[in-house]
């Protein structure tokens, strides 16, 4: 079985200048963790296409082998660097773990 970790946000930028920025941001500093975190089998990130009022703008999909490997991505360094410049750019956050 696989773990999958599904985390969304909702930018805080008000334009969609500052959005764009924002997510493009976001995938940068996901998108550069796989090499440096063994524990990550995949990741994925992409940008909300079709606007509802309940949509969030950005998404991460992520697979691991299992819930200690989750673990070890959530205190590695690298995430926690990542981590600590997407909550200033985000206003709301939701994640979703399911196996696979």
């Amino acid at each position: 079985m696989t773990l999958r970790h599904i985390v969304t946000w909702k930018l805080a930028a008000a334009d969609e200048a500052g959005r764009d920025a924002a997510a493009i941001r976001i995938a940068e500093l996901l998108e550069d963790l796989p090499p440096l975190i063994p524990e990550i089998r995949s990741l994925t990130v992409g940008r909300n296409v079709v606007e509802t009022p309940t949509s969030h703008d950005v998404v991460l999909v992520a697979d691991y082998d299992d819930e200690a490997a989750l673990e070890a991505y959530q205190v590695h360094p690298e995430h926690q660097r990542a981590a600590a410049e997407i909550r200033t750019l985000v206003s709301d956050r939701a994640v979703v773990d399911f196996l696979v």
